[in-house]
């Protein structure tokens, strides 16, 4: 009998933007011209409501993303709803990383404070890790696509660095984090589509845990996600997903699909 592979399974999110829980487009947020943000949903509940909704479900591993300033407390609001389960990340520095594992985050989530005036610095790499442990960094290298290549995006995903998205990169950033989330921010909040390509060499690439998010459209997306990474890298869902306002994706259509993945995977 074959040995069951480890499948890829839904990561929850708790996007954050001015205190409330959002869906936007990826490509639109923009620091110096509000008006263009494009808003997919603004959620009526707070952010504790998905955390417990999440906690309720056992869906390990999600993520709360503070998408600029005046967020801080809806993050720990989630965090303290399922306190040692839940990600966070947005302006995580060496600094402030343990105040907020502090508060309940199970990992924290560091991309900008890792590249000043765009550029990497490893030492800043080694000072986040250094701070909180491995095991608790996670990087996030959100991406957006330039010719024939992936380059990571920072400041919510507006600024281009000079980092390539590549085995490289991945096999040096592996050596200080336990877990990747990557963003293809071209196609996040679009609903057409995820970037098969870049979910494909991920999946060739990655040596640890790694979450994709943007553009998934339909539960048979996981599928794909699964096929192309061989079980690598998991799928995050937002603008299309019922509980954030959608209508192409059912929240309990996911939690059927992890539960049937996990118990193939045990």
């Amino acid at each position: 009998m074959a040995d069951p592979r480890r499948r890829s399974v839904f990561r929850p999110c708790i996007d954050l933007h001015n205190g409330e829980v959002k869906q936007i487009v990826g490509g639109t947020l923009h620091e110096d011209d509000a008006s263009r943000l494009k808003t997919n949903f603004v959620a009526s509940h707070p952010s504790s409501y998905y955390a417990e909704l999440y906690k309720r479900h056992n869906l390990e591993g999600g993520h709360v993303i503070k998408l600029g300033p005046g967020n801080d407390q809806a993050a720990k609001d989630a965090l303290a709803a399922w306190p040692g389960h839940l990600q966070v990340g947005g302006g995580i520095t060496a600094d402030n990383a343990h105040e907020w594992l502090d508060a309940g985050a199970s990992k924290v989530i560091v991309t900008s404070f890792l590249f000043p005036e765009g550029r990497f610095s490893l030492e800043r790499l080694k000072s986040v890790c250094d701070a909180v442990g491995k095991d608790r960094l996670v990087v996030d290298v959100s991406c957006r696509r330039r010719d024939n290549k992936w380059l990571v995006a920072m400041n919510k995903w507006q600024t281009i660095t000079d980092m390539e998205v590549c085995k490289e990169s991945l096999d040096l950033l592996a050596e200080y984090c336990s877990e990747f989330l990557v963003h293809a921010a071209d196609v996040e909040g679009l609903c057409q589509g995820i970037d098969e390509e870049l979910v494909k060499k991920l999946g060739e690439w990655v040596s640890i845990p790694t979450t994709y998010a943007g553009g998934a459209k339909s539960v048979a997306d996981l599928e794909i996600v699964d096929r192309l990474s061989n079980g690598k890298v998991d799928l995050t869902y937002g603008s299309s997903l019922d509980i954030f306002g959608g209508s192409l994706v059912k929240f309990d259509d996911l939690v059927q699909y992890n539960n049937e993945a996990l118990a193939h995977s045990s």
